[in-house]
C-alpha cells in the first residue's frame, strides 16, 4: 500500500441498526459490529476499497461528525511534521488489536484528521 492515502473513513451513528439498514439497502454495504468497542461497526463498501465505520454520536463526535484516516508508515514522523506544518496532534497513539496504531490531529484549519499505521503483516 502507498503512504498517505485515505484508508477509512468514520461516520457518526445515533442509531447503529438504521445506519446499517441504510446503507445496506441503498449501497449494498457488509457490516460488522464490535460491541466491546462502544458499539463500534465497521463496514466495507467493496472488495479492495476503502471501508469505515459507525462511530457512535458523543460529546466528543457530535451528529454530522466525519473522520477521515490517512495511512502512514511512520506515525512517529508524520506528526512531528504535522505540528512543524502548524497542525495540532489532538490524541497520542491508540493501539487498536490486530489493525494499528491511530492518532489524531488538527489541520491549520481546524479540520479534525486521523493517522493510521496499520499493523505488519
Amino acid at each position: 500500500m502507498s503512504n498517505h492515502k485515505f484508508v477509512h473513513v468514520e461516520l457518526s451513528s445515533k442509531d447503529q441498526a438504521a445506519m446499517k439498514k441504510f446503507y445496506d439497502a441503498v449501497f449494498g454495504w457488509e457490516f460488522q459490529d464490535f460491541p466491546d468497542m462502544g458499539d463500534y461497526t465497521t463496514f466495507t463498501t467493496g472488495e479492495g476499497e476503502m471501508g469505515g465505520g459507525f462511530n457512535p454520536v458523543s460529546d466528543d463526535n457530535p451528529p454530522g461528525n466525519i473522520v477521515l484516516y490517512i495511512h502512514t508508515d511512520d506515525l512517529a514522523g508524520t506528526r512531528a511534521k504535522i505540528q512543524a506544518g502548524g497542525g495540532m496532534i489532538l490524541m497520542d497513539d491508540m493501539d487498536i488489536p490486530t489493525v494499528g496504531t491511530m492518532s489524531i490531529f488538527k489541520d491549520p484549519s481546524d479540520n479534525v484528521i486521523a493517522l493510521l499505521q496499520p499493523v505488519e503483516m
